[in-house]
């Protein structure tokens, strides 16, 4: 079984950064998703995709992974570039 640790981005929709510095197990599909003949909608069989679990650090996700026998790889976060620009900006 398969799963990848990754850190949790700023929601979109908030200019808070809660809940931004936990580190998240996920695991991936071991099946491939099907259509649903009546409505389209795409799923599988897999109900392991459905669960996330959140870790306070990057190291006890590894633990986890590592004491439960799952074979995890780490998908570094991505660096936050700030647009720095004043309110004048935006009327020139």
């Amino acid at each position: 079984m398969a799963a990848r640790i990754f850190r949790e981005d700023k929601n979109a929709m908030q200019s808070g950064k809660a809940r931004t510095g936990r580190w998240v197990l996920e695991h991936e599909s071991g099946s491939r998703r099907r259509p649903d003949p009546l409505m389209g909608w795409s799923g599988g069989a897999d109900t392991q995709t459905q669960v996330l679990l959140t870790f306070p650090s990057l190291e006890a996700a590894k633990a986890y992974a590592e004491r439960e026998g799952i074979d995890a790889h780490v998908v570094p976060p991505a660096d936050r570039k700030l647009k720095l620009q004043s309110y004048a900006d935006n009327f020139r």
